[in-house]
């Protein structure tokens, strides 16, 4: 019998393939290149894509493509077929060094920002040897960067890469300055846990909502919902536990670590959760986690939901970032250590984290921010869209005794001079977890909250790497030029506590008097839609320190806000004309036939028995009566906004608009639409409804 590590990675061209299939000569060139990020020598790449080639075809790959990740939130691919003309009219297959490292895919119809004219279609992809390439049927699939034409960033891997560049070249500045000369390269490490629903595939069908967006538009509260939270960390059910099983083993061939599941809160709704990897690497696997989620389910007849909401009155989906940072050589610069200087050490990092949270809580947030997540923000169930940091009880007493130069604990011989006296001995977590906190420290990592089930995790750890990198810059800018270092780090950690402790919350963050001393008392932002958060991505401190570390360029800043507002306006306008063809065709006939049936019940029992006032009847019918004329009319106001905010010029004043006004007549219409789903007789409702939904699969 197969056990799981006997096909773990087996369709991964990882580090054991590339031992036994490559020259030590060849193999170590290629090591040099991934840890290093060294040039590849062309005949380094013949070699490999060689090696590659032969591997794939024996594990029954036809094709390959450069896989990429495009500015549409999706992965995407152009597949070739490795056949060449012979001479003698058969086939060869071949795969050069040159096929390996550059693609050239039409560029032409994904988002730029205005990078580039419609007609101009050349784009470049380019190999990222630090990601393993894997095969997904009968394709080798090559994780690629993508750029225009003119050498701009039109993906998210690109940028991912050069923040992970940025960080580690900081953080090495201060390695250094604590002795440690032996780390090379520092990474960042992702766990990214994915939260999603499955509902039976013969109800999704029915609903128009589901299939066009994702969400359901309409739907009224089922007689029984989360409250009792039996689902949570319930038994699973064997249709799902069967799916699961499945899920696991096509990750698992793909390396993938897929490590821990169960149900989540909601009916319906569960959780994947896997073991840390490098961040690329984990962005890599995280998207494709989402599409096999998708693919397995149908296999089961069943539908993965990804959307951030898909149901109203349950709770959303999100994604939890857990992330830390790590040396080449095994420390985790986020766990205290056992010694004074470890301790300063982590002391840094922890507040290099706290400053870029404080100083680039507008960039944490709308890296998460989509029309999606806009719905769940905030719903009780996820973070408010306010950042705030949760430390813990004593990790938060150290820093208010290192700030107030006072003894730690009332211990007096515990001095605070870092690194020089002995700091007290802290474990890595001796607090409970805050659910409701957007960043919570966690032992040896943060966790960042805020990510919606179907983001890329790419956006939210570029400005989380970029923003650190800029607090350990400032750092190592001024203590490289210190004369006496304990004194001055000493000093230095205690003014950025000083500084930015009002980005530390360890309470409620549900509460609304935390939002509000937060606005009010603290200056926290509280960006809580799309278009409030999406233009301070080009707010002038941001548009320089994005810019000095090289993670973007002015233009590819300048892109994606355009891209990201065009997206919501897009999304937005989609469900509006859902809804109103939903209303129109659907929900009006229904509750139409139901009140006419009504009617004619009525009629006959009084044509038997003319005393009969047919009460019941005659009171639904006028309910019913009045709801189909709300409908119709708050289907005609809907209609008129879409065409008005169609009308509005500048992508910013359309978003805008549909903020303030598309999504009022929206929720407008869907409140009488659902008091009527409530009322009209189940064979007359025209799709399946939320019990269905939320309770179908058994």
């Amino acid at each position: 019998m197969q056990t799981v590590s006997d096909y773990f990675g087996s369709m991964v061209f990882d580090d054991r393939i590339m031992k036994a299939r490559l020259s030590e000569s060849i193999y170590r060139s290629l090591k040099k290149t991934i840890e290093e990020g060294t040039r590849l020598d062309i005949s380094v790449a013949n070699a490999v894509a060689e090696a590659m080639k032969e591997w794939a075809i024996e594990l029954g790959a036809t094709h390959y493509t450069h896989w990429f990740q495009p500015l549409t939130g999706i992965t995407a691919e152009k597949h070739d077929s490795f056949i060449s003309p012979a001479p003698d009219g058969r086939v060869i297959m071949e795969f050069s060094g040159k096929e390996l490292i550059k693609g050239e895919p039409d560029a032409s119809s994904f988002p730029s920002g205005g990078i580039r004219a419609t007609f101009e279609a050349r784009g470049y992809t380019a190999w990222d040897p630090t990601s393993y390439a894997f095969i997904k049927g009968k394709t080798l699939c090559i994780p690629t960067a993508f750029c225009s034409y003119g050498g701009e960033a039109l993906d998210k891997k690109t940028p991912l890469l050069r923040s992970m560049q940025a960080l580690s070249k900081q953080a090495l500045r201060i390695l250094k300055l604590f002795g440690n000369e032996d780390v090379k390269v520092v990474r960042t490490s992702v766990g990214p846990e994915q939260e999603y629903f499955l509902i039976p595939k013969e109800l999704y069908d029915k609903r128009k909502d589901l299939i066009y967006t994702g969400r359901t538009l309409f739907g009224a509260k089922p007689p029984k919902g989360q409250e009792m939270n039996d689902h949570y960390f319930g038994s699973i059910k064997p249709r799902v536990e069967a799916y699961m099983q499945d899920l696991n083993a096509e990750l698992w061939k793909l390396g993938i670590l897929a490590k821990t599941e169960h149900n989540e809160v909601a009916p319906a709704q569960h959780e994947l959760a896997p073991i840390y990897s490098t961040t690329n690497i984990a962005t890599d696997h995280n998207q494709l986690t989402m599409e096999i989620m998708q693919k397995v389910a149908r296999k089961h007849d069943l539908v993965c939901l990804l959307h951030e909401k898909p149901f109203a009155g349950v709770n959303g989906s999100g994604k939890h970032n857990n992330w830390s940072i790590a040396t080449d050589t095994g420390v985790n610069l986020l766990a205290p250590g056992s010694t004074p200087y470890e301790n300063a050490q982590f002391l840094l990092f922890l507040c290099a984290v706290i400053k870029a949270v404080d100083d680039y809580q507008d960039l944490l947030r709308l890296a998460v921010a989509t029309a999606g997540n806009d719905h769940r923000l905030g719903a009780n169930e996820a973070p408010p869209a306010v950042i705030s940091i949760f430390l813990g009880d004593e990790l938060n007493a150290i820093l208010d005794a290192i700030e107030n130069e006072k003894p730690y604990k009332d211990v007096v011989k515990t001095k605070m001079k870092l690194g020089v006296d002995v700091l007290p001995e802290f474990r890595k977590d001796t607090t409970d977890r805050n659910r409701t906190s957007p960043f919570a420290f966690t032992g040896n990592k943060f966790e960042f909250r805020m990510l919606g089930s179907s983001n890329s995790i790419a956006c939210a750890n570029i400005m989380l790497n970029s923003a650190v990198a800029e607090s350990l810059k400032i750092f190592a800018d001024r203590l490289e030029n210190s004369t006496d270092f304990n004194t001055d780090l000493h000093e230095l950690i205690k003014e950025t506590i000083k500084a930015h402790k009002r980005i530390i919350f360890n309470g409620n963050g549900y509460d609304d008097a935390w939002i509000k001393e937060a606005v009010e008392n603290r200056g926290l932002s509280n960006l809580r839609t799309t278009p409030d958060a999406m233009p301070h991505l080009l707010d002038k401190k941001n548009v320089d320190m994005l810019t000095s570390h090289k993670v973007y360029s002015e233009t590819e800043l300048k892109a994606r806000c355009e891209i990201m507002l065009d997206n919501y306006c897009k999304t937005v306008q989609i469900e509006a004309n859902t809804m109103v063809d939903m209303a129109n065709r659907q929900i009006l006939p229904a509750v139409s036939a139901f009140a006419a049936e009504l009617a004619q019940t009525a009629a006959a029992k009084q044509s038997v028995n003319p005393a009969l006032t047919c009460q019941y009847e005659g009171d639904l019918v006028k309910t019913l009566s009045t709801l189909t004329d709300q409908i119709a009319e708050r289907t005609k106001q809907l209609e008129k906004a879409i065409i008005q905010v169609q009308t509005i010029e500048g992508i910013e004043a359309q978003s805008c608009e549909i903020r303030d006004l598309l999504l009022g007549k929206m929720a407008s219409l869907r409140e009488v639409c659902d008091e009527a789903e409530t009322l009209t007789s189940e064979k007359y409702w025209p799709f399946p409804t939320y019990g269905d939904l939320l309770f179908g699969v058994r």
